[in-house]
């Protein structure tokens, strides 16, 4: 999927109040620690993630949400009325019906004429969002579209801690639940247009994507019940990232020395090492979210871009990948020239 005449206007997050961290919930999680003879200080050992941050009781999902948009919109420095569509992409929501971008899309104020839905794909669902934007933009259908996500892993965490106390639950159960533990919120937003509407604009280039859906039941979950087979889903991902790796090298004229940035879909310390590795990418290109922030979905890749030009390390030219893995499994790899 490759775009001529789309461009970046603006990419904006807004983070979570709240910080828990692995300590807290090691803490909490003593007593089935105790009983099933886990080692100590497993979850920050295994996933390198300090603290994850969490929004307040009872924040809806699309409110944060709404928050990233109006920050994205306003640095665009657009009219709203000429957003032609949102789509939200979070993985939680505040109901299945309607959809979240209902929500959002009356909190920004949004013209009537803005198409608006929500896409749902794991973890890549806001560079699925992206794409999306990015091919009504080329077939002239808008001048200008608005990505958001919102990940809250507040209740899927509160849920998931009475359950691994219960003491009818076994090692092999505690440790499929063990990865809700790993999950993180945040919210971002992204303001796409024409190329030709965008002066001082980056470039998205489009990428390419594989599916090995055949792991389609290695991750299962719900806003409050998540199981995982963490290595066999780390080994099918990692396996895929591989095989579209080597599609963007064909198709995309990638090589290992081509990006300046890696905004990488991260899990954990592990697995962002091991994605690293099997492709042979440098580390130092990329931005560690996982320590402080955990998983935190669809979001990642694009707060990752967030923080990365927010702190001014980006620059003209740079060409920034967007890499990431979704449960199902899915693999997409994209391209910023900033």
């Amino acid at each position: 999927m490759r775009f001529e005449n789309v461009s970046i206007l603006s990419v904006e997050h807004v983070d979570p109040p709240v910080a828990l961290t692995s300590d807290e919930i090691e803490a909490r999680l003593q007593p089935a620690i105790r009983r099933l003879g886990v080692r100590p200080n497993l979850l920050l050992e295994l996933s390198g993630i300090v603290e994850r941050r969490l929004w307040g009781p009872g924040t809806p999902c699309s409110e944060p949400a709404t928050w990233a948009g109006e920050k994205a919109i306003e640095a665009a420095g657009i009219d709203r009325s000429r957003i032609g569509v949102l789509i939200n992409t979070s993985v939680t929501r505040d109901f299945l019906e309607p959809s979240n971008a209902c929500a959002v899309h009356h909190g920004l104020g949004l013209s009537e004429h803005c198409v608006n839905f929500d896409v749902s794909n794991a973890c890549l669902g806001f560079v699925n969002g992206m794409d999306l934007v990015g091919n009504m933009i080329e077939r002239g259908q808008v001048d200008y579209g608005l990505v958001v996500d919102n990940e809250s892993s507040r209740p899927l965490i509160e849920a998931t801690i009475p359950r691994m106390l219960d003491e009818r639950l076994d090692e092999a159960a505690f440790r499929e639940n063990f990865a809700s533990l790993t999950l993180g919120s945040g919210a971002v937003a992204m303001v796409l247009a024409r190329s030709e509407l965008a002066a001082g604009g980056h470039r998205y280039l489009g990428g390419v994507s594989l599916a090995a859906t055949e792991h389609c039941q290695l991750c299962r979950g719900n806003m409050d019940h998540m199981v995982t087979n963490t290595q066999a889903l780390t080994e099918g991902g990692l396996r895929l990232a591989l095989r579209t790796w080597q599609r963007a090298v064909d198709v995309l004229g990638w090589t290992t020395q081509s990006h300046v940035h890696y905004a990488q879909h991260q899990v954990s310390k592990g697995h962002a090492e091991k994605f690293a590795g099997i492709l042979g990418l440098d580390m130092a290109k990329i931005y560690r979210l996982y320590p402080t922030y955990g998983n935190v979905g669809p979001a990642g890749i694009a707060i990752v871009l967030s923080k990365l030009r927010q702190q001014s390390s980006l620059g003209g030219g740079d060409r920034v990948a967007l890499m990431g893995i979704g449960s199902g499994i899915n693999c997409t790899m994209a391209e910023i020239a900033w």
